[in-house]
């Protein structure tokens, strides 16, 4: 694809509740680190309320994007467990998937189509489970969603996904063949390419990196990549 087409960023993180090496809620800084890369989308897993410090999903909303929806996987007294999308521009269908599996951890996919500037970008951000049925299972769910848009789509978040026999990124390559491959986890010594984002056609992800930075924040880098959006090509 040409490099002519304008991109849009997108950005996904499991911040892990905000809650870095110190033992404090640092969600200030993690705003101030995703602020640096100006992402026009934003995936983020593990933001946590139940630690104190106000509500973590209001504050970025209001300091992130204008347009966003909050998948809260766990309510308690305590407070709020879940995920994030953040768009800079407005979304159209914006869905919230349960594709939890038994008895373990709630998961979450939040799916939207997303009208920048350039054209509609249809967007999936997910947080995997643990095991290895529980991944595959959820696998299925997700490739109904993409199989639901032939355009230009991106699925993002953190797929856990760390054993190559069976693993759930041979099976998205083949529909997604644009992919991430920065190593994220865990973040002082990154051996493990746990945190993704997928595209196709695969001429749509242009440059991707992540930010070593984080590693005072999160057991987990972010991961940040540029799309072109333009008009429909062979994968």
């Amino acid at each position: 694809m040409s490099s002519d087409w304008p991109t849009v960023r997108l950005m996904t993180w499991n911040v892990h509740g905000a809650l870095g090496r110190n033992p404090r809620f640092d969600l200030a800084r993690v705003v101030e680190l995703i602020r640096g890369h100006d992402p026009d989308l934003l995936a983020l897993q593990e933001i946590d309320s139940r630690r104190g410090g106000g509500d973590p999903f209001e504050m970025i909303q209001r300091e992130l994007g204008r347009h966003g929806v909050g998948a809260k996987t766990i309510v308690t007294a305590d407070g709020e467990y879940g995920q994030m999308l953040v768009s800079r521009w407005p979304m159209q269908d914006a869905e919230i998937h349960d594709i939890s599996f038994l008895e373990r951890e709630p998961r979450r996919a939040i799916e939207a189509a997303i009208e920048t500037p350039h054209g509609r970008l249809r967007v999936i951000a997910t947080h995997l489970g643990l095991s290895l049925r529980e991944r595959n299972l959820q696998l299925q769910s997700l490739l109904g969603l993409v199989r639901k848009s032939d355009g230009v789509t991106a699925l993002l978040g953190d797929f856990n996904d760390w054993i190559w026999a069976g693993s759930v990124r041979n099976v998205l390559a083949r529909v997604l063949p644009g992919r991430t491959r920065q190593r994220t986890f865990p973040s002082m010594f990154p051996l493990l390419r746990l945190d993704r984002i997928y595209c196709r056609p695969a001429r749509a992800l242009m440059s991707s990196f992540a930010d070593p930075r984080a590693r005072a924040l999160s057991d987990h880098l972010p991961v940040i990549a540029d799309l072109t959006i333009g008009p429909a090509r062979d994968q």
